[in-house]
C-alpha cells in the first residue's frame, strides 16, 4: 500500500511516500510516520544545521523521501546486498546521490524490518511501542540528511538530535536507563 503526505512546518515541506511491505498487524499509520519526519525536518531548519543548506530554497526546506515497512525477508536481502550482512536490521537509509546537474529534492529511502522493531520493543521493553518505531523513523531520516555514527562525538550528537525530536513529540530519552 503506497500513501503520498504532503507537510509543512516551520518552513518545510515533506512529501512522504509510506509502502506497507509487511505482513505485521500493529504499525504505525501513515499520519504517525509523516508527524515524525516533519518535526524531524522542522528540527534541522529551526537550528539552522550548515549541513543541510543543500536542500534549502528561498528559506524553505523542501524534500521528498520513502518509508518502507518490511518483513524479515526484505529486510536480510537489502541488508545483504548493501551492507554485506545477512541478516535484518532494524533501519536502513538510503540517501539520494542525485549529480549535480539534478535540481532534485528525493532526500532518499527509509527502510524499516516491522519484525525487528518488534522483536526490540518486546526484548528491550519499549513502551509505548509508537516511541521505538517514532525513533527508528527519526533515526533514518536523520542518516538521510547527512547525520551518522561512525565516531564517538558523530554518535553523541546524533543521539543528541533524535532524543530533541523526541522529546517534541512527547517521547523520552531512548538511551537513558530506566
Amino acid at each position: 500500500m503506497h500513501s503520498l503526505s504532503p507537510l509543512q512546518a516551520n518552513n518545510t515541506k515533506a512529501t512522504v511516500d509510506v509502502q506497507y511491505a509487511s505482513t505485521q498487524t500493529t504499525l504505525p499509520i501513515q499520519k504517525e510516520i509523516c508527524t515524525w519526519v516533519d518535526t524531524t525536518l522542522a528540527l534541522i531548519t529551526d537550528i539552522g544545521d550548515a549541513h543541510h543548506k543543500s536542500q534549502r530554497k528561498n528559506g524553505s526546506f523542501e524534500v521528498e523521501l520513502t518509508v518502507r515497512i518490511v518483513d524479515e525477508d526484505e529486510g536480510i536481502a537489502l541488508n545483504k546486498r548493501y551492507r554485506g550482512q545477512e541478516m535484518a536490521t532494524n533501519v536502513l537509509s538510503f540517501p539520494c546521490k542525485a549529480g549535480a546537474t539534478f535540481d532534485l529534492n528525493l532526500l532518499g529511502d527509509i527502510v524499516i524490518c516491522a519484525p525487528v522493531v518488534k522483536r526490540e520493543i518486546i526484548m528491550q521493553h519499549k513502551k509505548p511501542y509508537n516511541a521505538h518505531w517514532a525513533h527508528m523513523i527519526i533515526h533514518g531520516a536523520l542518516h538521510l540528511l547527512g547525520y551518522d555514527h561512525q565516531s564517538t562525538m558523530e554518535a553523541r550528537y546524533m543521539e543528541f538530535m533524535e532524543t530533541a525530536v523526541l522529546a517534541q513529540l512527547g517521547f523520552s530519552d531512548p538511551y537513558r536507563n530506566p
